[in-house]
């Protein structure tokens, strides 16, 4: 049986896509929750609408992506923190790296700053930040004594 998908459906299909399922499994589940619809000239019509705005939001976000990533690139932070002998009281963590960049109007989620452990040191790092649709950039973070 020939559908269309009105949600995202996990193992089966992004919102506007056409698939071709079982019929019980069409009649039981994805009609009974609404996930889906049969595939008819006017849903087809109303599916490639979808899969156009999808394709639309897509790029989008893609450009939005890419620009916040062409402004952290090469972007140097400054921390200050409360050390001692060069050994920091505590940790400069995922959460301190954003809360400084979003200082400079920049909001990067904790999730996407690929620090492996926790700056415990002064000194100079390079940390990778991994933003959606797999697009990468390199900030330098100073941690400086108070």
């Amino acid at each position: 049986m020939k559908i269309i998908l009105l949600q995202d459906v996990k193992g089966l299909g992004k919102k506007g896509a056409i698939k071709e399922v079982a019929e019980g499994y069409a009649r039981n589940f994805l009609f009974v929750k609404k996930l889906a619809e049969i595939a008819t000239g006017s849903g087809l019509k109303k599916a490639e609408a979808i899969q156009k705005k999808q394709v639309e939001n897509d790029q989008l976000d893609l450009e939005k992506t890419q620009e916040l990533a062409d402004r952290l690139e090469g972007r140097a932070i400054t921390l200050i923190v409360k050390a001692k002998d060069g050994k920091l009281f505590g940790s400069v963590g995922t959460k301190d790296i954003a809360k400084e960049l979003k200082k400079e109007n920049i909001i990067v989620p904790e999730k996407s700053i690929a620090l492996e452990n926790p700056i415990r040191e002064l000194g100079e790092y390079e940390v990778k930040i991994e933003l959606d649709h797999k697009i990468e950039a390199m900030i330098m973070v100073l941690v400086e004594s108070a």
